[in-house]
């Protein structure tokens, strides 16, 4: 043992110097780099007492020195760490291809996936209305804005759009709400169909959820547009029944619907209040456009200014109503004959723009040839000034050709039956005493006077349409006066005619009253509940209208109304109440008075009772259930009611005959009850026609009892 050599034996030594060799190898090799032994790793411990070796560790296989002289712990598969060249089958950096390469093979060559947008139609529809609805609230520009939309073109997304208007004004104020259901009216059948208005609000209600978590009153102001939208004719009312099937219950959608029918559509006056609701109105009344048009045709008679006048037509914005622009045009020709050309040009001009239709310029010509008669009491040369104007019209190009009679010479204009037109006149005038006074009787015994029921179907339109363009009141006496004809003078096919023929001219009465199609609806709905029509008489009238008539819609929205739930009850309710909203209430107090007296009344008191129902029309009731209570109680007592009742004009012969044959009518059912009926039956009859209660033409029907 050496004691400057420390205390490492020889074979240790020789193991040093064998691996200090192969340290020296291994780092002269560029692909297997090595690090020398580190003192501070591994230290082979020597004997005690002896000093330290010159190098005092051996080659540990998982340390290495990098090229940059650092000390790296080497990964265990011998990859190498960072600064490190890795193992000799690491494939993971960049390969060289070589295109010369006779092994060369294009599908090792690296690739890159390139990422695309894929654009979504509806996506960019979405966006591009934004900025449409966003303008349009800023201008109030509906005709840019219908402009706007017809130049995106994807008509099919259109729903998307009304959603978007609608929720977009919900979160805004009153003005953008009012600006909303105006712009809806105006692009309806123009650039959106019905279709796809009806889609566009069930979108919106079925996700009223949502739009309930950002706007908190969302179920109100979104029930406000849905009655808004019924208001305006732009969805049908049997719309909300189908909605309110389709949704889920309970849901905010389902709440919607509701709120709309109870609190806005259902409330008297519902249309005023709703079009009001956010302090304007989509359509100004037709009074308000009458005097706008009066005033700017004066106007111009001063200025002379066409471009002026146009403009201001223009601004009025009721296009389906140019027809009153035309009438009034020509009347103040045929009134002051130095504003003639003035007047000619104005229409001329009107026409050649495009702001006057051919079928407004034809109906405004005919509407003054319907009304020359009365023209010519106060223009007396009105005729002849009209013949003049017509083919001084169409030779310009402005009228079309098809509005001279073409079975007429030198183009005369068809006039009406003289007894016809006079009934007209008359029956206006019948009409509108009875909006005054409420007096049935008094209209019944003026129609007789008129000796013309060969043109009841006529009086029938004229007494709706009048009652249309009024308020409910009017409505309300319209449908109580029908009932009173049907019993009195008017037959089913008198009732079935007058509306075949009023649903015929639906789309010209919706010229002038623009809810015209729903309130048409109410009133064929509400005959069917007054037993007036039967649930047949609307099929009747639907095959008798021509095809692709818009009668035809109102006829099946009428069924709807039938076929909903408390139909009855609502129908007899929707104007308001009235004089006939009471016709079941009326049968209980019938049958209560009658069961009063009956039982020991006095005659005058139940004739006072019966005075007090205020319904002389429906008085064929108390006769019908005085007879059957007479069988059913085999007490006479009641003739003697029936017969004050006549004696004092109560109950009309009318109304007694109507009694006594729906007595007959019902006697096979009334047999299962009371054996005896038409014993009894014939008993009565033959009373009554003694006491003379009982119009003649009933005996034929009684001899067959």
């Amino acid at each position: 043992m050496a004691s400057g050599e420390g205390f490492l034996t020889d074979g240790q030594r020789e193991i040093l110097k064998i691996a200090s060799q192969n340290a020296e190898n291994l780092s002269s090799s560029p692909k297997s780099p090595s690090s020398l032994l580190s003192s501070e790793h591994h230290h082979v411990k020597a004997p005690a007492g002896g000093g330290k070796a010159q190098t005092a560790g051996i080659a540990v296989r998982h340390v290495r020195r990098s090229h940059s002289g650092k000390l790296v712990r080497v990964k265990k598969d011998g990859a190498g760490g960072k600064g490190t060249w890795g193992k000799l089958l690491d494939t993971e950096g960049e390969a060289h291809l070589d295109r010369n390469d006779p092994n060369y093979d294009s599908g090792e060559e690296p690739y890159q996936l390139v990422g695309s947008t894929v654009m979504d139609p509806l996506d960019d529809f979405k966006k591009a209305v934004v900025s449409i609805i966003e303008e349009y609230f800023s201008t109030g520009d509906v005709d840019v804005a219908a402009s706007d939309l017809k130049e995106l073109g994807s008509s099919e997304y259109y729903p998307y759009f009304i959603k978007r208007l609608v929720s977009m004004a919900m979160d805004r104020h009153d003005k953008e709400k009012e600006m909303a259901s105006v712009l809806l009216s105006a692009l309806y059948a123009d650039v959106i169909s019905p279709a796809q208005i009806r889609d566009g609000f069930f979108m919106l209600i079925e996700s009223a959820d949502d739009l309930a978590v950002d706007i908190l009153d969302a179920v109100d102001i979104l029930a406000l547009f849905l009655a808004r939208a019924v208001v305006d004719d732009i969805l049908p009312p049997a719309f909300l029944a189908r909605a309110r099937k389709a949704l889920p219950e309970p849901s905010k959608g389902a709440l919607v619907v509701q709120t709309a029918e109870k609190s806005y559509l259902s409330a008297p006056h519902h249309a005023e209040l709703v079009e009001r609701r956010w302090g304007g109105s989509t359509h100004i009344t037709v009074e308000e456009v009458k005097k706008k048009i009066a005033d700017l045709l004066r106007e111009y008679v001063e200025s002379g200014d066409t471009f002026e006048a146009c403009r201001c037509i223009r601004e009025l914005g009721v296009s389906f109503f140019h027809h009153e622009v035309v009438k009034r045009a020509l009347v103040l020709a045929m009134e002051n004959r130095s504003a003639e050309p003035l007047m000619l040009k104005l229409l001329k001009e009107a026409a050649e723009e495009g702001l006057i239709s051919s079928s407004q310029m034809v109906k405004g010509f005919s509407r003054l040839a319907e009304g020359l008669d009365d023209l010519a009491l106060d223009i007396p040369s009105a005729k002849a000034l009209f013949l003049s104007l017509v083919p001084k019209a169409i030779s310009e190009g402005w009228l079309d050709a098809s509005f001279v009679n073409p079975n007429g010479d030198n183009g005369e204009i068809q006039v009406e039956d003289e007894k016809m037109r006079k009934y007209k006149k008359e029956a206006v005038t019948i009409i509108h005493e009875y909006f005054l006074s409420d007096d049935i009787p008094e209209l019944i015994r003026s129609l007789e006077d008129l000796g013309a029921p060969e043109y009841n179907a006529i009086f029938l339109k004229k007494l709706i349409t009048l009652a249309m363009d009024r308020k409910n009141r009017e409505k309300e006496m319209a449908s109580v006066l029908l009932s009173a004809l049907h019993i009195e003078i008017f037959s089913t096919e008198d009732i079935v005619n007058g509306f075949v023929m009023l649903l015929e001219s639906a789309e010209d009465t919706a010229l002038d009253i623009l809810d015209a199609s729903n309130e048409l609806a109410l009133f064929l709905a509400r005959t069917v509940i007054d037993d007036v029509l039967a649930p047949l008489n609307l099929e009747e009238i639907a095959i008798r209208l021509p095809p692709k008539c818009s009668g035809t819609e109102t006829v099946r929205m009428a069924r709807t109304l039938i076929a909903a739930r408390h139909a009855g009850e609502r129908l007899l309710r929707c104007w308001g109440g009235g004089t006939g909203w009471a016709v079941e209430d009326a049968k209980d107090k019938i049958m209560k008075l009658l069961e009063e007296y009956e039982s020991g009344g006095v005659v005058s008191e139940a004739c006072q009772c019966i005075r007090d129902l205020g319904m002389p029309f429906f008085n064929h009731e108390v006769v019908k259930k005085a007879l059957v209570m007479a069988m059913e109680k085999k007490n006479d007592r009641m003739l003697d009611l029936l017969q004050e009742g006549f004696s004092e004009g109560l109950i009309t012969i009318n109304q007694m005959t109507k009694g006594f044959t729906r007595i007959k009518d019902s006697l096979d059912d009334l047999a299962l009850d009371i054996p005896n009926a038409k014993e009894k039956f014939g008993f009565y009859v033959q009373h009554a026609q003694t006491k003379g209660w009982l119009l003649p033409s009933f005996d034929s029907c009684a001899t067959e009892v």
